[in-house]
C-alpha cells in the first residue's frame, strides 16, 4: 500500500472519497490546481507540479477524481455531462476541503474543458485558466485517437501501464474515457454555452502535433471567451506538453501569471 506523505489527503466528494496532494510555493499568492486527464493521476503529472511550483512561487495542488488513481472507484458510467458535473458536484467540495479562496485552474486535455466550466461558474475566485490539449468540441481526430488507444491497450503489456496507475479501476478507467467520448449521446457536446462566461484570463496551450485535436480547439477557446485571452501553439508537439515541453510550458505560464494574476488576499 503506498504511503500518504504530510502533503497527501483524502477529501469526501459525493459517492466517494477522492486523493489530493500539496506542493509548496511562497504560499503568498492564489494557489493552482492541476485537473487531469482522461486517463490521468497525481502520479502522472510526476515532476511537473514541484517544478511549476517553483517557477510561479505558488502553491500547486492535483487531486485523482473520483474513479482514478488513489481515489475510491466508481461502478456507474459517466454520464454525458460528465464535464458539467466534474465543476457542478464535486470541484466545490474539493474547494471547501482544501479552503481555497481564489485560485488558478491547469487542466490538461480533458481537464482543460473542467477547468473553462468551473471557471465559468466560479466568477471572481477564479483568478486564470490555463488550458493545455483542451478539447473544445467533438473532433473527427479526437474519435479516431481514441479509438487508436482503445485498440493499443487490448494488447496486455500496454494495459498494465494503465494498472500501474490506476490498480484494480484501470478498466474503468478506459472505458469511461473510450464509451463516454464515442457514444452517441455525446456528439454533440461542446464548451460554446460555457466559454463566454470565462471572464478571467485564459492561456490556451496546444501542440500542433496533438493528436487527439486540432488547433481549432484552442482558437475557439481564445475566441470566445471574455477575459484577456493568449494562444500559444507550440510546434513539433503532441498531446502532452507539460511532459514533452516542460521548460517552455513552465516559461510560458509563469509570465501569463505574473501578468494576469494578482496576490492573494
Amino acid at each position: 500500500m503506498a504511503v500518504l506523505t504530510p502533503a497527501d489527503r483524502f477529501i469526501d466528494v459525493p459517492g466517494g472519497r477522492v486523493f489530493a496532494r500539496r506542493w509548496s510555493g511562497l504560499g503568498k499568492r492564489a494557489p493552482i490546481i492541476l485537473l487531469h486527464d482522461s486517463l490521468g493521476s497525481v502520479e502522472q503529472w510526476r515532476d511537473f507540479p514541484q517544478a511549476l511550483a517553483a517557477a510561479t512561487g505558488r502553491d500547486v495542488f492535483a487531486y485523482d477524481r473520483l474513479g482514478f488513481g488513489r481515489s475510491g472507484p466508481r461502478t456507474d458510467r459517466p454520464s454525458p455531462q460528465f464535464i458539467l458535473e466534474e465543476a457542478r458536484d464535486f470541484f466545490p467540495a474539493i474547494q471547501r476541503a482544501l479552503g481555497l479562496g481564489r485560485f488558478i485552474l491547469f487542466g490538461h486535455s480533458v481537464g482543460g474543458a473542467m477547468a473553462l466550466v468551473t471557471a465559468a461558474s466560479h466568477g471572481a475566485d477564479c483568478e486564470a485558466v490555463i488550458t493545455e490539449s483542451a478539447q473544445a468540441f467533438v473532433e473527427p481526430r479526437t474519435l479516431a485517437g481514441i479509438r487508436s488507444a482503445r485498440d493499443e491497450f487490448a494488447d496486455p503489456a500496454h494495459f498494465a501501464r494503465l494498472e500501474k496507475w490506476h490498480g484494480s479501476k484501470a478498466r474503468w478507467v478506459l472505458d469511461a474515457w473510450a464509451e463516454s467520448w464515442l457514444s452517441h449521446d455525446f456528439a454533440s457536446w461542446t464548451l460554446d454555452p460555457f466559454l463566454p462566461r470565462v471572464t478571467c484570463a485564459v492561456l490556451a496551450i496546444h501542440g500542433d502535433l496533438d493528436e487527439y485535436g486540432s488547433v481549432e480547439f484552442p482558437r475557439r477557446i481564445t475566441r470566445s471567451v471574455k477575459g484577456p485571452a493568449e494562444l500559444a501553439i507550440l510546434e513539433r508537439c503532441g498531446h502532452i506538453p507539460h511532459r514533452e515541453r516542460s521548460a517552455e510550458v513552465l516559461r510560458l505560464v509563469a509570465a501569463f501569471l505574473e501578468v494576469h494574476a494578482q496576490e492573494a488576499s
